[in-house]
């Protein structure tokens, strides 16, 4: 009999025993019921610790599997961040060689144009300037024959003494002169100009040499000397240099001509865009202080521990907003109007002075007072490649 229905029975009836004979029957069905009873709790304690044991076992596998997963995302973001970090450097590398194939068929075009218009204003040039002295010889004797030939036998002819009056033959002996002699400056001017123009152009050395830094300078001044006098502006631009003692330096001279011409014209819109007409009081004097800022660009060259050459180029325009400062640098950048700037000027200086001089290009810009680059490359390069 089951132990409970014992202990009951003990507890209310002494014995089993005293029990009457009919209550036998109902005290096995509820015996049977009892153990019924355990059989059906261990089963159902066995499954339920069955069931924990595959939640357990559910759940281990659960968390390998989010382990597993897991590490797949961090592996799968990993190498999408590798390949985004990849396309980048393509895509730069893709501007860069971009940048880097404008500038050479730019350069390679603008110096076959400076060569040939240099080499077709120099035949002609070089014709009339060579015969020019034959010219003033030849007018010279001419009019020291007239004036002979005035003295001993026109005199007192008074139609000679009509005609030399009417033609004004003694301002003309004066004046033929200084017109051949101002041809001869015009054109040794416009000799100087094709010669800067070669030399800018440096057709014949474009490879790496040693060069005149001052001398890249003043043919880059020259040719834009047009816009340095513009007659749209009411005053020019003055150019200010303060070259110091600078040896040959070791670099691509047609390339950093290159770099002079887009630093320089920069400076030229800068100053373009200022009014610099003096302003004038109530009584129509002009005020000082408007009158310090005519439009200037200056120049300054010198050499930095032995090693490097800094030129340093400044204007007093209005200077770069400070959040464009950190862009002038990238290809396609510009705060020039529509169809007036292309982006690439500065970007092409850049690499030019960092990749293929190993130097340093940088800007440094005040609002309202002016913008001044500084190029810095090694006097050698051969010791830094």
């Amino acid at each position: 009999m089951h132990r409970l229905l014992q202990r009951q029975i003990k507890k209310h009836f002494g014995s089993i025993d005293s029990l009457p004979s009919e209550w036998q029957g109902f005290l096995n069905d509820i015996d049977t019921a009892y153990c019924q009873y355990d059989d059906d709790h261990r089963i159902i304690e066995r499954s339920l610790e069955l069931s924990s044991e595959e939640l357990l076992q559910a759940n281990k596998q659960l968390q390998d599997l989010l382990k597993t997963v897991e590490g797949q995302v961090t592996e799968r973001t990993a190498e999408l961040t590798k390949a985004n970090i990849e396309l980048e450097e393509t895509l730069i590398n893709l501007k860069k060689a971009q940048v880097h194939i404008v500038q050479s068929e730019k350069m390679s075009s603008l110096g076959r144009l400076i060569a040939g218009v240099a080499h077709e204003i120099n035949n002609p040039v070089n014709f009339i300037h060579g015969n020019l002295s034959y010219l003033k010889d030849y007018i010279a004797k001419i009019l020291n024959f007239t004036k002979l030939t005035q003295k001993n036998y026109l005199q007192g002819i008074p139609e000679m003494e009509k005609l030399a009056e009417e033609i004004e033959l003694e301002f003309i002996k004066q004046d033929l002169p200084q017109i051949i002699n101002s041809m001869v400056v015009g054109t040794s001017r416009i000799q100087g100009i094709v010669q800067s123009l070669k030399n800018f152009s440096h057709m014949d050395e474009a490879e790496f040499k040693q060069v005149d830094i001052h001398k890249g300078i003043d043919n880059t001044l020259m040719i834009l000397e047009h816009r340095l006098r513009s007659k749209s502006r009411s005053n020019h631009i003055q150019v200010i240099k303060q070259y110091g003692d600078l040896p040959l330096i070791s670099c691509y001279a047609g390339q950093m001509n290159q770099v002079f011409v887009n630093i320089l014209a920069n400076a030229i819109d800068a100053l373009e865009e200022v009014n610099y007409h003096p302003k004038i009081d109530l009584q129509g004097n002009p005020q000082e202080d408007n009158w310090a800022r005519s439009p200037y660009i200056k120049i300054q060259t010198r050499v930095i521990d032995d090693c490097f050459v800094e030129i340093a180029i400044a204007d007093n325009g209005n200077g770069i907003p400070e959040e464009f400062q950190r862009q002038i640098f990238d290809p396609f950048f510009t705060t020039k109007p529509v169809g007036k700037g292309t982006g690439m000027g500065m970007a092409i200086s850049y690499q030019i002075i960092t990749e293929k001089h190993n130097g340093k290009l940088t800007c440094h810009s005040t609002v309202g007072k002016g913008t001044e680059f500084y190029i810095h490359i090694p006097i050698d390069l051969d010791k830094f490649q």
